[in-house]
């Protein structure tokens, strides 16, 4: 079974912006951790990081039979975006949104996320092992 992550605007920036909020490794170090964890629960990983919040909607609109589910860090757009959050619900798979920080224990327009209603879960404040956490609980979704 495949599943997407995928992550939006900055996270290229993973290890270089802001160490202390959001940790040292890059988003290439992640997605080879999460992908060889993936592996290990039998799914396969499709990484997609865009800063355009077009993008992410097409590439959540465009997943196809062969998506059993997707991970999504909207970052900046979870706080904004309805294109996203009616994307998620547009589709018959199951998501997880994840964050690296506690998003409710920061700034105050960071408390809402206009994404997670359409996520069966959000995981936040974990720093990277979140993308593991949501891996492991998609697992238990998809291959029930």
């Amino acid at each position: 079974m495949k599943i997407f992550i995928i992550n939006g605007p900055n996270m290229q920036l993973l290890g270089k912006r802001e160490p202390e909020v959001y940790g040292s490794e890059s988003l290439e170090d992640v997605q080879i951790n999460i992908a060889k964890f993936a592996e290990s629960l039998n799914l396969e990983t499709e990484f997609f990081q865009s800063n355009h919040e077009g993008d992410i909607v097409d590439k959540i609109g465009n997943a196809g039979d062969d998506i059993a589910g997707i991970i999504i860090n909207p970052a900046a757009y979870t706080h904004t975006s309805v294109a996203i959050h009616d994307a998620l619900k547009g589709i018959a798979k199951p998501a997880i949104e994840v964050h690296l920080s506690n998003i409710h224990n920061r700034e105050g327009f960071r408390h809402n996320s206009l994404t997670a209603p359409a996520c069966v879960g959000q995981i936040c404040g974990f720093g990277t092992q979140g993308y593991k956490l949501a891996v492991e609980a998609m697992a238990k979704i998809i291959c029930k």
